[in-house]
C-alpha cells in the first residue's frame, strides 16, 4: 500500500530507505518536498502533495532527522500518522546513543538495519486501522432512563422542575456571592429604620401621620425642583461655522475656489496646466534607471547606533562575554517542547494579525515555527521568547525571498536578442492602482533605455484611456524625442472603449513588432475576484496574447482579502485557461505601501499563498516612488513592537 518510507538527515544524506514493489523512485517527490516546503519554510500542514503522490512527513529537530512516507493520492490510509509516530519513536530510541556519542560521524559511517522494525510497525499500524464492528446499542436497562422513577418524571402545575431550578441557582450563586457582603449592612440599616418608624407612628395619632406625610412630599417636591434649574450660560455661543486652517495647507484659498468660474468646466477655457518635471520626479539625487530597495531600521539596529561608541572600546564587556559563553557551554542543556512554545506562539500570532498579515497564514506560519523548534536542544541562557522570535524572523525572510527571481533588464535583453517585444500583462482588483505602477514601470524601462509601447486595454472604466494619455505626455516631455536619437522612447496604442480586450493587446504587440518597440505594457480593465465573465476575459486574454510576465496589483492595505484575491485570480485562470499547463500569476506589484507604517502583512499572504516573488513596491505618487522588495526590511517593520 505504501510506495516509500525514506528517514534522511537535514543535511541530505540518506540514512535507510523502504521501496514499494510497484511503486516509484522517491527521489524526484522527496527532492519537491525539499524544495517547496522544507526549505520555503512552508511546514504548518504535515502532508505534501506531488503529481500522484501524498506525502507526509515528520521532523526530529534534536538530531535533525526527516521522517517521510510516500503513497497514492486516490488511497485514503488512515494508519499512516500513526505509522509515521512509531516509526520515529522506534529509529530514535535504537540508535539514540550513535546520534548522541559520534554526531555527524555517526551517520556517515553508521548501518541502519531497520528493515524487520518497520515491517513489525507497519503490520501493527494496519491491523490497528481495520474495520471494527458495528457498536451495538444500548438497551433499555443499560440507560439512564431506565434508573428513574415514575415519581420523579411527573410534573405539577405550577412546580417548576428540580433540575432547572438547581441550575438557576448555580448561575445565579456567583452574583449572590458577590452582592451578600455588600448588601447585608444595607438590609440591616433599611430595617432599623422601618422598625423606628413604626414605632413612631403607633404612638402618633392618624391626623398627625396624614400632616407629616404632606409635609415630607413637599420638601421632596421642592428640591428636586431646585436640582432641576440651572444657571444660564452669561454669553451665548457665535452662530456660524469658521473654516478650518490647516498648517501645511495652502495660504491663497482664492487660487482653489471655482465656485464663482465662469468656464463652467470647458476645456478649453479652462487655466492651462504647467507641468513641473521636479515634482514629477520627487528625488533629484537620485541615479537615473536605478530601482531602490525599499529602507527600513529596526529598533535594535537604533539602539545600537546610540549606545555603541567607537572611540572607546570595551574590554569589559568582551571579557564578561567570553566568561558567559564559556558558562553557557557549561551548564545543561533543555529541549524545547510545544507546551513551553504554545503562550509564545499565541502572543506572536495575534501580533502578526495586527499587522495584517492574514489569519490563516499567520497560524500556519506559527504551526511552521512549532515543528521547527519542537525538540531542538536550547541553552540555558536563552529564553523561548528569543529564540521562537528568531525562529520565526528566519523564517517570514525565507517566505519573501523569491525561489525564482524576476529579473526584467535580463529578460528584456533576450527578448532585443531574438527581435522581439518583452510583454508584461497587469491585472488585479479595482482601484489598487494598475495603471498608476504602469507609468512608474514604463519611466523606469525609459531611463534603463527601453522603448515602451502602452497599450490600453482597459476599454470598460470610463476615464482609463485618458489617464494613459496623460502619462503618455508626460512621460514624453521628461525624455523627448530630442534626448534619444529622435526616438519616440513611449507611445499610447489604443482603440476607445467597449472593444474586446483580447484583440487590442495581440494588436499592439504586432504594432510594437513591427516598429521596433522593446516592451509592450497591457493594461487591463480592474475587476473583482468573483465575477465570473470578466474572468473569463482576462484569462482568454492571457491565453491568447502568451504574456511574458503577469503581474497582479494589489495594495498593501488588505488582510484577508489578500489571499483570497490571489487564490480566486489563480484559479480563475487555470480554469478558463485551453492549454493543459495554464498561464497563471508569475509575480505581484504591491502598491500603497507608503499608506501602512508598519503593517506589511500583506506582504507576507501574497507571498505565501502564491510562492511568486513581489518585484515592485509602489511607495508614492511619483514617477520615481518604485522600488524593490527588501526582505529583511519588510520582516523588520512587520517584528516591531
Amino acid at each position: 500500500m505504501l510506495d516509500f518510507f525514506t528517514i534522511f538527515s537535514k543535511g541530505g544524506l540518506v540514512l535507510w530507505c523502504f521501496q514499494g514493489v510497484r511503486g516509484p523512485a522517491a527521489t524526484a517527490p522527496v527532492n519537491a518536498l525539499i524544495r517547496s516546503v522544507l526549505l520555503q519554510e512552508r511546514g504548518g500542514n504535515n502532508s505534501f502533495t506531488h503529481e500522484a503522490l501524498t506525502l507526509k512527513y515528520k521532523l526530529d529537530n534534536q538530531f535533525e532527522l526527516v521522517f517521510v512516507v510516500g503513497f497514492q493520492k486516490i488511497l485514503t490510509l488512515t494508519y499512516v500518522d500513526k505509522l509515521i509516530d512509531d516509526v520515529h519513536k522506534e529509529f530514535r530510541d535504537k540508535y539514540r546513543n550513535e546520534f548522541q556519542q559520534k554526531g555527524a560521524l555517526g551517520l556517515l559511517n553508521g548501518t541502519f538495519d531497520f528493515k524487520d522494525d518497520f515491517m513489525r510497525l507497519l503490520r501493527d499500524a494496519e491491523e490497528s486501522s481495520k474495520v471494527r464492528a458495528p457498536t451495538v446499542m444500548k438497551t433499555f436497562e443499560q440507560s439512564l432512563k431506565s434508573q428513574k422513577t415514575v415519581k420523579c418524571m411527573i410534573e405539577t402545575r405550577g412546580e417548576k422542575p428540580k433540575e432547572k431550578v438547581k441550575n438557576k441557582k448555580n448561575k445565579g450563586s456567583k452574583k449572590e456571592a458577590g452582592t451578600e457582603a455588600v448588601a447585608a449592612p444595607s438590609k440591616a440599616s433599611v430595617g432599623d429604620k422601618q422598625l423606628s418608624a413604626a414605632g413612631e407612628k403607633e404612638e402618633l395619632t392618624k391626623d398627625e401621620i396624614l400632616q407629616k406625610n404632606r409635609e415630607e412630599f413637599f420638601r421632596r417636591h421642592m428640591k428636586a425642583g431646585e436640582k432641576s434649574r440651572s444657571p444660564k450660560p452669561d454669553a451665548q455661543k457665535e452662530k456660524g461655522k469658521k473654516p478650518r486652517v490647516w498648517d501645511l495647507g495652502n495660504s491663497n484659498a482664492k487660487v482653489l475656489d471655482y465656485s464663482n468660474s465662469a468656464t463652467n468646466g470647458s476645456a478649453e477655457a479652462g487655466p492651462v496646466e504647467e507641468f513641473d518635471p521636479d515634482m514629477a520626479l520627487g528625488d533629484k539625487n537620485r541615479e537615473p534607471g536605478r530601482l531602490y530597495d525599499l529602507e527600513y531600521e529596526s529598533d535594535d539596529e537604533a539602539e545600537e547606533k546610540v549606545v555603541q561608541n567607537p572611540s572607546k572600546p570595551s574590554t569589559k564587556k568582551g571579557g564578561l562575554g567570553g566568561m558567559f559563553g564559556m558558562l553557557k557551554g557549561l551548564v545543561g542543556s533543555k529541549s524545547l517542547t510545544r507546551e513551553d512554545m504554545d503562550p509564545v506562539l499565541e502572543k506572536m500570532k495575534d501580533h502578526l494579525i495586527a499587522k495584517n498579515v492574514a489569519a490563516e497564514i499567520a497560524v500556519q506560519l506559527c504551526e511552521s515555527v512549532a515543528k521547527k523548534l519542537e525538540g531542538k536542544v536550547m541553552g540555558t541562557f536563552t529564553t523561548v521568547t528569543s529564540t521562537v522570535k528568531q525562529a520565526l524572523q528566519e523564517a517570514l525572510v525565507q517566505i519573501l525571498q523569491p525561489q525564482r527571481r524576476v529579473d526584467v533588464l535580463r529578460d528584456v535583453m533576450d527578448a532585443q536578442r531574438h527581435r522581439r517585444p518583452y510583454v508584461v500583462t497587469f491585472c488585479g482588483v479595482n482601484g489598487v492602482g494598475k495603471s498608476t505602477n504602469l507609468a512608474k514601470i514604463s519611466f523606469w524601462l525609459i531611463e534603463n533605455g527601453f522603448s515602451v509601447l502602452i497599450a490600453a486595454c482597459d476599454t470598460f472604466r470610463a476615464g482609463a484611456v485618458e489617464q494613459l494619455r496623460t502619462h503618455t505626455r508626460r512621460l514624453n516631455a521628461l525624455h523627448p524625442p530630442e534626448s534619444h536619437g529622435g526616438r519616440t522612447m513611449v507611445q499610447l496604442y489604443e482603440k476607445g472603449y467597449g472593444k474586446d480586450a483580447a484583440g487590442i493587446a495581440m494588436e499592439a504587440i504586432s504594432y510594437a513588432r513591427n516598429q521596433g518597440f522593446d516592451v509592450v505594457l497591457v493594461d487591463t480593465a480592474g475587476r473583482m475576484q468573483d465575477n465570473a465573465p470578466l474572468m473569463t476575459a482576462l484569462a482568454k486574454l492571457i491565453a491568447v496574447n502568451a504574456p511574458d510576465l503577469v503581474l497582479f496589483v494589489g495594495e498593501a492595505l488588505v488582510g484577508n482579502e489578500a489571499v483570497d484575491q490571489l487564490v480566486k485570480f489563480n484559479k480563475a485562470l487555470a480554469d478558463h485557461s485551453m492549454a493543459q499547463t495554464p498561464r497563471l500569476i508569475d509575480g505581484i506589484v504591491l502598491t500603497k505601501f507608503d499608506t501602512i507604517d508598519d503593517k506589511v502583512g500583506a506582504a507576507i499572504s501574497m507571498t505565501y499563498i502564491t510562492s511568486k516573488p513581489i518585484v515592485f513596491v509602489g511607495t508614492g505618487q511619483t514617477y520615481c516612488d518604485l522600488r524593490s522588495l527588501n526582505a529583511k526590511a519588510v520582516v523588520a517593520a512587520l517584528m516591531k513592537a
